[in-house]
């Protein structure tokens, strides 16, 4: 008997994820290690920019969201170095989630030795949010237009959470506790 594959398989590893984020909010006690991300509230007498302060919370929201889904995965399923790092598994979909237009995220190196060249900071933005998430901030944000629309671009910082993270970084292991080696960086429309 030969197996054929049901036609809805192909989407059961996006399932899998799905089902993670979506599960995310309910397992507190998986904290991802970072700062909550403080609100940023406009300075006294300045309008509040709804529109910013929501696009903030979301930014807040997906950060953690994708923070606890790294997490879990390393916990539970990276036992070995030859397993598929969770940082490799979310960058397919941090493509999907630009793929579809809802935002951009990318993995960005802090320590100046980065996994692959392609996580270096790019000059500009992800470079200043490398600066000053490395002195201990754990969140940094700039309000930019591109082509008449407005956009929050946004990092946040990403510790050392698991002892498992050297299997892939060792270098990681002369990192102080709590201190950035990475931060994810966020390009989202402001709506």
């Amino acid at each position: 008997m030969r197996f054929t594959p049901l036609p809805f398989a192909r989407f059961v590893p996006l399932w899998c994820a799905a089902s993670v984020f979506a599960l995310a909010p309910l397992l507190a006690d998986h904290s991802s290690g970072a700062e909550a991300i403080p609100d940023k509230a406009p300075t006294t007498g300045t309008p509040v920019d709804e529109a910013l302060q929501r696009t903030r919370k979301q930014v807040r929201m997906i950060d953690g969201i994708y923070k606890h889904g790294i997490v879990l995965i390393t916990e539970n399923y990276v036992t070995e170095d030859t397993d598929m790092p969770a940082g490799v598994a979310f960058k397919k979909l941090f493509e999907a989630a630009k793929d579809n237009g809802w935002h951009e995220v990318r993995l960005i190196d802090a320590t100046g030795e980065p996994y692959n060249d392609e996580n270096s900071p790019l000059p500009g933005f992800e470079q200043r949010a490398v600066d000053v998430i490395k002195k201990g901030e754990a969140y940094y944000d700039e309000v930019f237009t591109e082509d008449g629309k407005r956009y929050l671009r946004a990092a946040t910082a990403i510790p050392v959470v698991l002892p498992k993270c050297v299997m892939c970084h060792p270098h990681y292991e002369d990192a102080a506790p709590g201190a950035a080696i990475g931060v994810l960086g966020y390009k989202s429309l402001i709506e």
